[in-house]
């Protein structure tokens, strides 16, 4: 807030001295001449009023009845003309009493310049701080309570599994070779998911956490994708699909970390295998406009129910509870991981899901440009 020299409280103090003693001396001298001017029009008036007038400046003298009465209308023309910096103070003080009590919400008032008004705005700003730094330590109270919960729940269940089939073989309840065989099998796989778990685990604390920053470099992200992509060939034809890339001519570069890029794509990219296959095809299409690249992968599977789409990049969210047992499901970190990693490279990451097929977009700044809206490209 700016303020002038002459809205500071001090000069407020100054003029309202200044105005109590003009005031008291206007009333000390409508006052004097009018006490004259009625003694003067009754020198033999024996009225109480005038005798009392006159026995007090015959007593005591016009001087000090004068000074006494100056000093009370001085202080009673202080009081009126500070009336309203005293009742701000009041104001501020019981605003700082609500702040006390609890209520960081509460906002004081910012009605003047000077001093007061500064130190409500900085008290104001204080307190939105203090609200804020409070609700980020509950939020990650919450977060650390809610992941711990998740990571319980998810490796429990996988680890009661193991448990179960290696005592099923322990205590030789086993008909024969083969279902001994299949047991370990059961518990073998078990044992890959909860691995992957951990691994997830692991890798969406690192990245979340901050203390790795991400190695940038300039990638030309179309050549990156057809590379990464001639990788999972195997993969798609065994699901039975087809990945079909659309790129402009030219290079794109951007500035990103190849080795979590190619963690976060993966990731859209088994996710479509896993659970789109029956739409054959994966689409990704590159494009750019405003100094962005946009990729989309575009699969063709099940759309996801619009009431997920909201909670998909949440740890531990999974839109189809009951696929998990049909396809083997994740870990419930993909997505997390993901769009974490898209983050620190300094992009964004939506999603759309409609009848014809679900979208999930990425969206860059080119190399040398600011970080990327999440909305900027339609």
């Amino acid at each position: 807030m700016k303020r002038s020299f002459v809205h500071s409280l001090f000069w407020k103090f100054i003029f309202t001295f200044i105005a109590s003693i003009l005031s008291v001396s206007a009333v000390l001298w409508i006052g004097y001449y009018l006490a004259a001017l009625l003694l003067s029009f009754n020198p033999s008036s024996s009225s109480i009023f005038t005798m009392l007038l006159r026995w007090f400046i015959n007593q005591i003298g016009s001087l000090p009845l004068m000074t006494v009465t100056g000093v009370i209308l001085f202080l009673a023309f202080f009081f009126l003309y500070s009336r309203s910096m005293i009742t701000y103070i009041e104001e501020i003080t019981g605003g700082l009493k609500e702040m006390a009590h609890g209520n960081l919400a509460y906002k004081i008032p910012v009605k003047s310049f000077d001093e007061l008004g500064v130190m409500a705005e900085h008290i104001n700003v204080m307190a939105s701080r203090l609200k804020q730094s409070i609700d980020e330590e509950r939020d990650a109270v919450k977060a650390k309570n809610d992941l711990i919960t998740g990571v319980s729940h998810d490796l429990r269940t996988p680890l009661t599994s193991i448990i179960g089939f290696l005592e099923y073989i322990e205590t030789d309840r086993y008909k024969d070779e083969l279902e001994s065989r299949y047991y370990v099998n059961i518990a073998y796989e078990k044992s890959l998911k909860l691995k992957k778990l951990i691994d997830d685990l692991f890798d969406y604390t690192k990245l979340t956490s901050g203390e790795l920053p991400p190695a940038l470099e300039k990638l030309d992200l179309a050549n990156f994708l057809r590379q990464l992509m001639e990788e999972y060939v195997p993969l798609l034809e065994q699901a039975g699909m087809v990945c079909r890339i659309e790129a402009p001519a030219g290079t794109l570069l951007i500035e990103a970390d190849s080795a979590e890029l190619v963690r976060a794509f993966e990731n859209l990219v088994t996710n479509a295998i896993r659970y789109a296959k029956e739409g054959q095809y994966l689409d990704i299409l590159v494009a750019q406009a405003d100094g962005q690249v946009e990729v989309i992968f575009r699969n063709y599977g099940q759309p996801i129910p619009p009431s997920d789409l909201p909670y998909l990049f949440e740890r531990f969210y999974r839109a189809d509870k009951s696929r998990t047992n049909v396809t083997g499901g994740g870990s419930g970190l993909g997505l997390a991981i993901t769009k974490s990693i898209i983050e620190r490279q300094n992009g964004a990451i939506r999603v759309a899901s409609t009848g014809r097929c679900t979208e999930f977009v990425t969206v860059f700044p080119l190399a040398g440009k600011k970080e990327a809206s999440p909305h900027h490209l339609t």
